[in-house]
């Protein structure tokens, strides 16, 4: 559905996603420890399809942080070996083959992710916007979280374009959280504040808000008052979420 046709923000206190079939709010995990099957869908190699699988993995991170049990398959569809090949490359975790694989696990929510307009499914379906260009190109000759995080950039729902200007972008925010990670690392740690753990909540338990997500780590990383302990737990705490390694020049030399 349009971003101007969103319903507006609700209580949330589980992750809850608006079902492009109906356009309404679902409950991600309807049951209190059932199981949660996603099923993504992607129907060929392409920056779109890469980002369907991309929203999946999110969707996937979200349920488990909410210590939902969660199966994860690739339905059907054709160039198995370059989609898993290019998810692999963006730090999408693996997914099993489907749908026969699942079928003897009995889930009390099944979530189908694909591409908006795409072929129907029964049960609750993610639309995933498309990615432009289509073509991915090489995924190997830069930090593939570049290309991760300039996909995260927009809601799912909404098109996005990958141009150089945006991977520009990418490349300057996560060098320099990664170099600030690295920094508020050597301070004594202290928790993520209970304020801001809730923001980051309400922005992804609002129907996969990953630019909320973001939004929050550009106000925490030049938060006057908050220790840098905490700053660093927070983006580690975060990074669960979004797979982006801002912890990977721990250690660094400086």
């Amino acid at each position: 559905m349009p971003a101007s046709a969103r319903p507006p923000a609700y209580a949330r206190l589980v992750l809850r996603i608006i079902d492009a079939r109906t356009g309404e709010p679902v409950d991600a995990a309807p049951a209190r420890r059932g199981l949660t099957r996603v099923e993504v869908h992607a129907s060929g190699f392409d920056t779109t399809n890469l980002r369907v699988l991309l929203v999946a993995d999110v969707l996937v991170r979200a349920l488990e942080m909410d210590s939902t049990p969660v199966y994860a398959l690739l339905a059907g569809g054709r160039h198995r070996a370059e989609l898993r090949a290019g998810a692999a490359a963006l730090g999408v975790r693996p997914l099993e083959d489907g749908p026969e694989t699942g079928a003897g696990l009995s889930a009390a929510q099944v979530i189908h992710v694909a591409v908006q307009g795409g072929a129907a499914t029964d049960g609750v379906r993610i639309g995933v916007a498309p990615a432009h260009p289509e073509d991915p190109g090489p995924l190997d000759d830069t930090d593939p979280a570049v290309l991760r995080l300039a996909l995260l950039t927009r809601r799912h729902d909404d098109p996005v374009r990958v141009e150089e200007a945006v991977l520009d972008e990418a490349r300057a925010t996560l060098a320099r959280w990664r170099g600030a990670v690295a920094g508020w690392a050597r301070r004594p740690s202290r928790p993520v504040p209970d304020e801001v753990r809730g923001r980051l909540r309400d922005a992804w338990q609002d129907d996969l808000d990953v630019p909320g997500v973001l939004e929050v780590l550009r106000q925490v990383e030049t938060e006057p008052d908050l220790p840098d302990g905490a700053r660093f737990e927070t983006y580690a705490y975060a990074d669960r979420l979004l797979g982006l390694d801002l912890t990977r020049d721990l250690g660094a030399s400086s």
